[in-house]
């Protein structure tokens, strides 16, 4: 089976984007203030390179250009999610780099960021080979000293999203993930409330590049 048409591939997602408006799907909020509050305590600049992945059609990328960051990277699988943001931007948006991609397999460059952000993609990645290849990502693609800010369900979290099964981690769980190239250096704890009002129990990892 391809990866594009395989469960949880491109395909799926972007059926979810044709089906339902942005503001609509259950990982939906209006502004991401758990991701910006982590980015900013790991060292967020207008100089830094950030990396949003699945970052679709989230608004984290307006705030990142309103605080004059200007080397931003969105990575998402499904064009349509991406495209929702890029015609919200309208013209700043030709300040962003859009990738249509699945992070475990994308040609990202050495050393090119510092600041990886991941709201609730590693959590979709239950068998352990492609966890592992998630990792090797990160740690190719983030500087030396960078940080990863990584968000999924929590051990108390939902057990499936978007008609998919997910792991649900721990902050620690994270760590061990990532192994001793990374240190855990921040952590948290949210609860987001879906549009429809249900709530989802959220951890949060902050990981130094160290290796």
């Amino acid at each position: 089976m391809d990866p594009i048409d395989s469960p949880g591939g491109s395909a799926h997602w972007c059926d979810v984007y044709r089906k339902k408006p942005a503001d609509t799907v259950s990982w939906y909020r209006p502004r991401l203030d758990m991701s910006l509050r982590l980015l900013e305590e790991a060292g967020l600049t207008p100089q830094s390179r950030v990396i949003d992945v699945g970052g679709g059609a989230s608004t984290l990328v307006d705030d990142l250009l309103g605080r004059g960051v200007s080397q931003v990277t969105v990575l998402d699988l499904a064009d349509e999610a991406l495209d929702v943001a890029r015609q919200r931007l309208g013209i700043r948006g030709s300040r962003v780099q859009w990738l249509v991609a699945d992070v475990t397999r994308a040609d990202l460059p050495v050393a090119a960021y510092d600041l990886w952000h991941d709201r609730a993609v590693l959590h979709f990645l239950v068998n352990p080979a492609d966890a592992a290849a998630y990792v090797a990502q990160v740690r190719r693609s983030l500087a030396p000293g960078g940080h990863a800010v990584i968000g999924g369900f929590a051990p108390d979290g939902p057990e499936r999203c978007s008609g998919l099964v997910v792991a649900r981690r721990s902050p620690e769980d994270l760590a061990s993930l990532f192994g001793a190239d990374f240190s855990l250096v921040g952590e948290a704890k949210e609860d987001h409330h879906t549009p429809a009002g249900s709530r989802q129990a959220f951890s949060w990892a902050v990981l130094r590049k160290t290796g």
